[in-house]
Formats: structure tokens, C-alpha cells, sequence
């Protein structure tokens, strides 16, 4: 999805962000992530980011399992920051918006800081080739992977927009699949470190093979 902002690389990005921790939640480059937001906390961080004028938010997981303040829980390493792409207002005091993934980041340092909401430093330079769209498109191996999607689509009774699907380049396809998946946050952390789009097409691949062989040994319901 285009955006009026022209991010060409790491220097163009501010070094503090504020971050939304969110479990489950995947952001990559050049994807789109709706988000209802109705925490006060998070009303003025977008409030904020609307203000500063750079309209940046960056997504980050929750660290459940080195998390001794459930308070304000770790926080993973590495996280995407992305754009207030789309704005409305739902009249309760909500907003409704979707952000478009800029680039991965690793977090510096978090911050002390008077908002509610957390803020950190970030270093954008480990990965450099997000600000290069569609880079090793040609490594993914695209049958793989739309083989996979068939079978996960025909164990959980779900449709799809093939001809969507077929238009779509390797890049959009398998940051799409990967950021629906409906996988936990190790697995979703796992694809966002991937340092290369091959790699993240294989892990999804990998996870998906698994989880399927799991509902056919243990015959669990397919999703709802």
C-alpha cells in the first residue's frame, strides 16, 4: 500500500517511538494492521503521534515468559513500526485506524517517561533491506507455500480469494499469510525476526505443517 511518507532509509526514522505492546500481534513491512484503540492510554499516544507529525506507532509482543510485572510486562527485542495510514472516529470515544508497516526494528532501550503509554529507542539498521520492497522475492518458494495454505484452508472449512491470491507478489502474499496466521506469539515473533523473506515463507510453512499434523493426530475441531 503506498503512503504519502518516503522512508529511504533508517535515518529518516525518529530513534524514539512509542510502542504498543500487543500479543499476537505481527506488523511487517508494507502490511496493513487494523486497530481498535479504546485504552485513554493509547488514545493520547495516537493523539501524540498525530501531533508530533510523524504518525508512527511501533508494534511490539509482549515478553510473557520473562515478564515478572504483569503490570508492564518485557517486552521483546524486536518489534515494526508503522504509519497511521487511515484515521477514523467512532463516536464513543474510539479510534479506528490501520497502520502500514515501515520497517522491523530492535529496541535500544525503554525509557522513563512521563506518558502513560512506553516509549523506546530503537536502531532501524539491522534491518536495512525492509526500506527495499519486494527484496528475494524470487528466493520463495510459492508453490510450498500455496500448497500449505490449501491444505490449512481444506482442514478448517475455509474459503479464499484465489484470483486475490494470485495476483498478489510474493512479498504482499507471505507478510499477509504470516500476519493472519493464527499462531501464538513465539511463532509470530519467529516470522518477524526472519531475517529474509524466504525465511519467513519456510517458517510459516514449517508451523502450519506442524499444526496440521497436530489436528490430525489429536483430532481437534478445525477453526471457527
Amino acid at each position: 500500500m503506498p503512503i504519502n511518507a518516503d522512508y529511504r532509509g533508517p535515518a529518516e526514522l525518529p530513534e524514539v517511538i512509542p510502542v504498543f505492546p500487543l500479543p499476537g500481534a505481527l506488523l511487517l513491512p508494507r502490511g496493513q494492521m487494523p486497530l481498535n484503540i479504546f485504552e485513554q492510554r493509547y488514545l493520547a499516544m495516537i493523539d501524540d503521534s498525530l501531533r508530533d507529525g510523524h504518525r508512527l506507532i511501533g508494534m511490539i509482543q509482549p515478553d510473557a515468559a520473562h515478564s515478572p510485572d504483569e503490570a508492564k510486562p518485557a517486552l521483546f527485542k524486536v518489534g515494526c513500526v508503522g504509519r497511521i495510514t487511515q484515521l477514523a472516529e467512532s463516536g464513543d470515544g474510539r479510534y479506528i485506524l490501520e497502520l502500514t508497516g515501515v520497517s522491523r526494528f530492535e529496541v535500544v532501550q525503554e525509557l522513563s517517561v512521563l506518558t502513560a503509554y512506553r516509549q523506546c529507542k530503537v536502531d532501524y539498521f539491522p534491518f536495512i533491506d525492509d526500506f527495499t520492497a519486494r527484496k528475494g522475492e524470487d528466493d520463495v518458494d510459492r508453490a510450498a507455500l500455496l500448497a500449505v495454505l490449501t491444505d490449512f484452508l481444506k482442514a478448517n472449512n475455509l474459503k479464499v480469494d484465489w484470483e486475490g491470491i494470485d495476483k498478489a507478489p510474493n512479498e504482499a502474499l507471505v507478510n499477509a499469510l504470516a500476519m493472519m496466521s493464527p499462531y501464538g506469539p513465539p511463532e509470530k515473533q519467529a516470522m518477524l525476526e526472519a531475517p529474509d523473506l524466504k525465511t519467513r515463507a519456510e517458517i510459516l510453512i514449517a508451523v502450519t505443517e506442524m499444526d496440521l499434523a497436530k489436528k490430525r493426530t489429536s483430532g481437534d475441531p478445525p477453526l471457527q
